[in-house]
């Protein structure tokens, strides 16, 4: 039988580890992180940092160690097999796969979802350009479902009705869309120039034109106008978190609004500390985004 808490030393150091990732990787996750009620909390943490450790195989220190792309898809699909067998067994020798299939057992994350999400990691080795049919695939395994993982978190141990489920489920994927397209579009110079990726289906950024920019704005509009709808359904132990999070993506929405589309194609756009720290303010007051109006 599974514990329900962290008794041992292992799993406690195992949480550590994976707390220190959110904090050094992540200003904003790590901001949010913080107004999460301290078990939802570890759970997100762990969830965060398999993320951060695959994304890192697939873009980071395996490529920069000059492994071959087949040495970096064994890496990954290693790291699948890890994850499973961790949330089937309770155990890990990686820390952070550890702290990862400790969460899983205890929220009730399975395949469902960590099959998609290495799904899209995988696919960042090979793909450079995508197909509307292969970006929605990309974009729900690489972020929406990473945010059903942190809504299972938010939902453990609360009564909710089928219905509510439903549209906070709606709310959280619409959430990791649009954060991942904002994501995709302030990153579109170093995604094209280091990477050699475009992810936006027929976007050339070379010529990336200010009405391309507007119809990919207007988009994560209608994500984070869904999203913001399903912040007053979630459990208080996650709402000013997740109200943190969502105040954040439009503050840098509204930022790339009103950057030329010019100036994204060759530079990268920021919110700065001390926005972040008014939002946070806000968020930490009990203060959910208002309805914005375009």
């Amino acid at each position: 039988m599974s514990r329900t808490v962290a008794t041992s030393l292992y799993d406690r150091v195992a949480m550590e580890a994976a707390s220190v990732v959110i904090h050094r990787y992540s200003t904003s996750f790590g901001l949010a992180s913080r107004l999460l009620d301290k078990p939802v909390r570890q759970h997100v943490e762990n969830i965060y940092a398999l993320v951060r450790l695959a994304d890192e195989v697939v873009d980071g220190v395996a490529a920069d160690a000059d492994l071959p792309e087949a040495a970096i898809r064994d890496r990954i699909d290693a790291l699948e097999r890890e994850t499973c067998a961790a949330m089937e067994c309770g155990y890990s020798t990686n820390l952070i796969v550890h702290a990862f299939g400790w969460t899983a057992r205890r929220v009730g994350i399975t395949d469902e979802l960590t099959t998609p999400f290495f799904r899209s990691m995988r696919a960042d080795l090979s793909a450079t350009k995508h197909t509307p049919e292969s970006f929605d695939d990309y974009v729900y395994g690489s972020a929406e479902v990473v945010g059903l993982m942190c809504l299972a978190a938010f939902l453990h141990d609360t009564a909710t009705s089928d219905r509510a489920r439903e549209g906070l489920a709606d709310g959280a994927r619409h959430l990791g869309a649009a954060f991942q397209k904002i994501n995709f579009l302030r990153d579109l110079a170093a995604d094209f120039g280091t990477l050699g990726r475009s992810y936006f289906p027929g976007i050339e950024v070379s010529t990336f034109t200010e009405a391309e920019k507007e119809r990919i704005i207007a988009d994560i509009d209608d994500d984070l106008r869904i999203a913001r709808a399903s912040l007053p359904g979630l459990p208080a132990s996650s709402r000013r978190a997740v109200a943190l999070a969502q105040g954040l993506f439009e503050e840098l929405t509204d930022r790339l609004r009103v950057t030329p589309a010019s100036v994204l194609a060759t530079a990268r756009v920021r919110v700065p500390n001390p926005v972040k720290a008014r939002i946070a303010a806000g968020a930490a007051l009990g203060r959910l985004p208002r309805a914005r109006v375009r």
